[in-house]
């Protein structure tokens, strides 16, 4: 198993919002973290560098190789969600900051995926590749309902309105979904500063023509190329 992760600023913003970390627990299972921070620049830093940081720590302190990701998971984003809303309770600065998050881990032919917003996860295994992640936001709500088709969202004024985000509230719903890993498939993980400008098309063939370690940089280089209107962060992991 290894871990592949980049950040970008972009092409027009003047801060980094995004932030990730990966790494490997004891056992070689892969695991990574992809927050996209909201909330002026200041607090949209602040709660996906918290966020983040706050994931890591609980899941590299608690993990065991017996017991369910899914507690794990949960238990960590609950303890950073709990870590936001409270700046941004103290702080008149920080009020009504939060972040997307997805965290994920991957090894033993499966992968655990657990989020909240729009950043996405896309599964690619033996050739193809399928988004495994529902976007947590108002443009799903109406292309749900029927309102929108996808091609018309593309253009949506309100495309980054997301319904929920860590740290907004004091408690945090999240999705929670469990895939089949077999050796050669990749878990990308992205901000929509990447996911804007790809269709599943496109970065099906991406990833398969590209070597697992040149992705971040490659997908970061060509949403720059598209306008780079956001932060772009990918990660990535092997099996």
């Amino acid at each position: 198993m290894k871990t592949f992760t980049q950040t970008d600023i972009g092409s027009k913003r003047s801060s980094n919002q995004d932030y990730c970390l990966s790494g490997l627990f004891p056992d070689g299972t892969a695991w990574a973290v992809v927050c996209d921070g909201m909330g002026g620049a200041n607090g949209g830093a602040t709660a996906s560098f918290v966020a983040c940081t706050t994931i890591a720590e609980v899941l590299q302190k608690d993990y065991a190789p017996e017991a369910p990701l899914r507690e794990l998971m949960e238990s960590a984003v609950a303890q950073a969600n709990a870590k936001v809303y409270g700046l941004s309770l103290e702080n008149e600065d920080l009020s009504g900051m939060g972040t997307t998050v997805v965290c994920a881990a991957a090894g033993g032919g499966k992968t655990s995926v657990l989020h909240a917003g729009d950043s996405r996860a896309y599964l690619y295994s033996e050739g193809s590749l399928r988004q495994v992640t529902r976007d947590h936001s108002v443009v799903q709500e109406l292309i749900d309902s029927g309102q929108l088709t996808p091609e018309e969202a593309k253009w949506f004024p309100g495309r980054s309105m997301i319904t929920r985000a860590l740290g907004t509230e004091p408690e945090l719903q999240t999705d929670f979904g469990e895939f089949d890993f077999p050796e050669g498939s990749l878990l990308l993980i992205c901000s929509d500063g990447l996911s804007n400008y790809c269709s599943d098309d496109f970065l099906q063939d991406f990833l398969r023509e590209h070597p697992a370690g040149d992705l971040p940089g490659l997908l970061i280089q060509y949403a720059n190329e598209q306008g780079g209107s956001d932060n772009i962060t990918v990660a990535v992991i092997e099996g």
